[in-house]
């Protein structure tokens, strides 16, 4: 049972307001101090412009974010975090936020690379796909990645299936994705149809879901079908390719009818990595399994004798796109932590010293001549 130091008038619709946004037993635990010091705890649903809008037990507060803006981009509150708030005044600031179960972080467009977290506290990442535009199974990859990263359990959902009529060629499409995908869910919907959002719906009762995609991808039409009502703007989508207008704007997180909370995110024009190399070990699973069956621990899976992955692909056990995406979104990421850490880019630069040196030798040998 949650306890009764939630300052409200009515302690049992206290416990229901917080519960239905995802407080629990730990949570409860874990804000303790802060209710020894007269703060309230509320689920954070919108962050802009230095201020935020907080779910209390009392409903939406609004409130300012100054005492936790740190110089770290990381660290700012974000949408799904779990907030300690003044129990009053005007204005009414957050004094911190609990520890994040989980963080959806991507690298930024910028020249200096920060990361940027998108989502915390985050059960199920919902990655849309639409079926009106060719699979770009790169694409993802790169959200699984990130997604497996968070800690959060991913589910790629395959939006606008009614435009896909024959029921083999969309099969053949889920086989792809599926392959692209071990150990993921693979769901098709149709928000027009209403095909298959009966089960999405049973899958983020559950717990906290983040809608995750590019433009175009049916992120609100869907996020409209879950809701039950016409929440979030649509726009048409191009049909010369698939792209639509950003119709989310900032991150929200709303309630579901059937039970847990939704957070909708704006239509991501890039996805970049931010250290995230074990979510990219878990997407390409068989890839690590292959390698460890190399002759050599740090088999780089170039042209090294007794490369298991490599043998793999020689027998078509593994494709070849699998190898070259595997091999990019691992380059992409180490050059991503780098850039934040000076040991490991002093390393990269000796192992590149180490190989064209390697590569000068073999090419003097060819040649006959001497390196």
């Amino acid at each position: 049972m949650f306890n009764a130091s939630l300052n409200t008038s009515s302690t049992s619709d206290a416990q229901h307001v917080l519960a239905s946004y995802g407080w629990d037993e730990g949570w409860e635990a874990e804000f303790a101090p802060y209710t020894a010091q007269g703060l309230v705890p509320g689920r954070v649903v919108r962050v802009d412009r230095g201020q935020c809008d907080v779910m209390t037990a009392d409903g939406i507060v609004r409130a300012d974010t100054a005492f936790v803006t740190p110089h770290d981009p990381l660290r700012v509150i974000c949408t799904g975090d779990w907030a300690a708030v003044e129990a009053a005044g005007n204005p009414r600031y957050v004094r911190t936020y609990l520890p994040r179960r989980t963080a959806f972080v991507r690298s930024t467009s910028s020249q200096r690379s920060e990361g940027q977290i998108l989502a915390a506290n985050v059960d199920h990442a919902i990655i849309a796909v639409s079926l009106a535009v060719e699979l770009d199974l790169g694409r993802i990859e790169r959200f699984l990645a990130l997604a497996w990263e968070s800690g959060a359990q991913p589910l790629v959902v395959l939006t606008k299936a009614d435009l896909v009529p024959d029921p083999v060629t969309l099969a053949h499409l889920v086989q792809d994705v599926e392959t692209t995908a071990p150990g993921v869910g693979v769901l098709t919907v149709s928000s027009h149809t209403g095909e298959g959002t009966d089960v999405l719906a049973a899958v983020v009762a559950g717990g906290t879901s983040v809608l995750l995609g590019i433009s175009g991808a049916g992120k609100s039409t869907l996020a409209n079908a879950l809701l039950g009502a016409d929440v979030m703007e649509v726009r048409a989508t191009r049909d010369v390719d698939g792209k639509g207008r950003h119709t989310t704007t900032t991150r929200n997180l709303l309630a579901l009818p059937g039970g847990g909370v939704l957070i909708d995110t704006p239509g991501l024009r890039g996805v970049g990595l931010w250290d995230a190399e074990a979510g990219v070990g878990q997407v390409f699973s068989e890839i690590e399994e292959y390698a460890a069956r190399c002759r050599f621990h740090d088999c780089a899976h170039e042209a090294e004798p007794g490369c298991a992955v490599l043998a793999a692909v020689g027998s078509g056990e593994l494709p070849e796109r699998r190898l070259e995406s595997y091999r990019k979104l691992m380059r992409e990421n180490q050059r991503i932590v780098a850039k934040t850490d000076a040991r490991l880019r002093s390393e990269i630069r000796r192992d590149w010293r180490l190989k064209s040196a390697v590569g000068r030798a073999n090419h003097a040998a060819k040649r006959g001549g001497r390196a």
